[in-house]
C-alpha cells in the first residue's frame, strides 16, 4: 500500500474514534477523556528500566508506541490534544513526532516536564493509576478508570479499521521475512541464538521492538509451549524448529508459528507438519461471520483424533480420543486469540455487551469465546505435542495408543503453524503472507 493510501486510513481511522469517543462522552456526560501513555518502570533494587510500550489504548489514536509520560486528552468538540513529555535532554534522545499528517488531527503541546493535564472532576481518564502513585508523579483530576468506560473503550478496538488492518497486514510481511531468515538459519546448523538473530536481522527489528519474546525452540525444547531461553550451542542432532515470533508495525503485532522438519527427524514428523498445515488452513476456511470460536476449538479437537488415528499414534474412535481427553494432552492450548495492537487483544472473553464469556471448563487455556463478526483480526494455531509431564497420566490408562510411536516423536518436542486472518463479509482474508 502507498503511504498516502495508509495516511487517508490512518485520518478515516481516527475520525471513527473521534466520532465513537465523543459518543461515549455524551452517554456518561463527560467534560473529558484523558488517557496515559504510561512510563517505564526500575527493576527492583537497580537503576535500569525494564522495556516499555504504552497503553494500547493511546496507541489505538497515535502510533507513537514508545511515547513515555505523555498524555492525549478528548474533548467534545475541540481538536483532541496530544500533551507529548519531550523534554531538552542530552542523555537520551526524546520522543519526536514524524513529519505524518497525522499530527494535524491533533493539538500538539510539547512538555519539557512530566505533569498531568488539566482536567474538570466531571471528566474521566485511564491508565495505570498506581504507577503513577508509586513514582510520586501528579494524577489528574477526574475518576480514574471506570469500569463501564473501560468495558466500552476495549470494545472499540475488537473490530478493526481498514487503517488497522493494513498496519497488521504489513506486521505479517515483516515478520515472515523473519521466518524465512530463521529456517535458512536452521538449515544451515545454527543455534537457537543465531536463529532469533537472523530473525531479528530479517525482521529489522531489536529485542525491545517485538510485541512479545520470540519463542525458538529446536527439538525437545519445541514441546515448550513458552520457551523462554535460546541456546547458543548448535546441538549435534536436529529434530525440529518452532519459531513462534511476531514484528510491529506502527504499533500493531503479527504473531506468526512455523515449525520445520530437522534431518534427524523420523518420517512421520514431516507427515505430521504437513497434516496440521492442512489442519490450519481447513479451520481458516471455516472462520465466517457468526461462527462462534469455541465451535472452531472444538472442530480442531476433532480433526486432531482424525490425524492421531490416521497415523497410528491412537487406535481408538475419534470420539473416545477427544471424550477421554488424549486430544487435549496432545494439544493443551487454545486455538488462538484476537490480535492488534496486543497480542493477546482485549475482550476476547467477554461479550460485546462488556458481560464475561470465559473459556469453557475442557477448554480453559482457550482466549477468545465471542462469535466472529466482520473486522475482528484473529489467530488460527493449532498444535500437536509430544509433551512427557501431560502424557504421563494417559500411560495409566488402558488407551489405545501406540506408544512406541509416541516415544520416537518425543525428542521433536511438537508442531505448531500459525496464521493471522481478519474476518470479512465472505468469510476471511489471510494477512501471513
Amino acid at each position: 500500500m502507498s503511504t498516502e493510501a495508509l495516511q487517508r486510513q490512518q485520518e478515516a481511522h481516527i475520525h471513527q474514534l473521534l466520532v465513537a469517543y465523543r459518543s461515549l462522552m455524551s452517554q456518561f456526560n463527560l467534560d473529558a477523556i484523558a488517557i496515559y501513555s504510561g512510563h517505564p518502570s526500575a527493576h527492583y533494587a537497580d537503576d535500569q528500566l525494564a522495556s516499555f510500550k504504552a497503553y494500547g489504548h493511546f496507541v489505538h489514536w497515535v502510533p507513537l508506541v514508545d511515547a513515555a509520560h505523555s498524555w492525549l486528552v478528548i474533548h467534545p468538540e475541540a481538536r483532541p490534544t496530544l500533551h507529548l513529555h519531550a523534554p531538552a535532554d542530552f542523555w537520551h534522545q526524546p520522543t519526536t513526532l514524524p513529519e505524518e499528517r497525522w499530527v494535524g488531527e491533533f493539538e500538539v503541546v510539547l512538555c519539557n516536564d512530566i505533569q498531568a493535564p488539566q482536567l474538570s472532576q466531571n471528566s474521566a481518564w485511564i491508565g495505570d493509576a498506581a504507577a503513577l502513585q508509586h513514582a510520586g508523579l501528579a494524577v489528574p483530576e477526574g475518576d480514574a478508570n471506570p469500569p463501564t468506560l473501560l468495558l466500552a473503550l476495549d470494545e472499540l478496538r475488537v473490530i478493526k479499521s481498514n487503517y488497522e488492518i493494513s498496519c497488521i497486514r504489513e506486521a505479517n510481511r515483516l515478520a515472515m521475512a523473519g521466518h524465512q531468515a530463521a529456517h535458512t538459519a536452521f538449515a544451515g546448523a545454527a543455534s537457537e541464538l543465531d536463529i532469533q538473530l537472523a530473525y531479528l536481522a530479517a525482521s529489522r527489528q531489536r529485542e525491545s521492538q517485538l510485541p512479545y519474546a520470540s519463542i525458538v525452540g529446536m527439538n525437545d525444547h519445541a514441546g515448550i509451549l513458552h520457551y523462554q531461553h535460546y541456546n547458543a550451542q548448535t546441538t549435534h542432532q536436529r529434530f525440529s524448529l518452532l519459531v513462534d515470533a511476531g514484528s510491529r508495525y506502527r504499533g500493531y503485532s503479527a504473531d506468526i508459528t512455523r515449525t520445520h522438519l530437522g534431518p534427524d527427524a523420523p518420517a512421520l514428523f514431516e507427515a505430521l507438519i504437513d497434516a496440521l498445515h492442512g489442519l490450519k488452513d481447513q479451520l481458516i476456511a471455516n472462520a465466517r461471520p457468526g461462527q462462534r470460536f469455541t465451535a472452531l476449538q472444538e472442530e480442531m479437537h476433532q480433526a486432531l483424533a482424525d490425524i492421531l488415528i490416521h497415523h497410528d499414534l491412537y487406535r481408538g474412535s475419534a470420539e473416545s480420543a477427544v471424550s477421554e481427553g488424549v486430544t487435549r494432552a496432545f494439544c493443551p492450548h487454545g486455538l488462538g486469540h484476537l490480535l492488534g495492537i496486543q497480542v493477546h487483544d482485549v475482550a476476547g472473553l467477554r461479550t460485546p455487551a462488556g458481560g464475561p464469556a470465559p473459556a469453557p471448563s475442557e477448554h480453559p487455556a482457550l482466549r477468545l469465546t465471542r462469535e466472529l463478526e466482520v473486522g475482528m483480526v484473529i489467530t488460527i494455531e493449532p498444535g500437536l505435542y509430544f509433551i512427557p509431564m501431560l502424557l504421563a497420566p494417559l500411560r495409566q490408562q488402558s488407551l489405545p495408543i501406540n506408544w512406541i510411536l509416541v516415544e520416537q516423536l518425543t525428542p521433536c518436542g511438537g508442531i505448531r503453524i500459525e496464521d493471522n486472518i481478519v474476518i470479512t463479509e465472505n468469510g476471511y482474508e489471510n494477512l501471513t503472507p
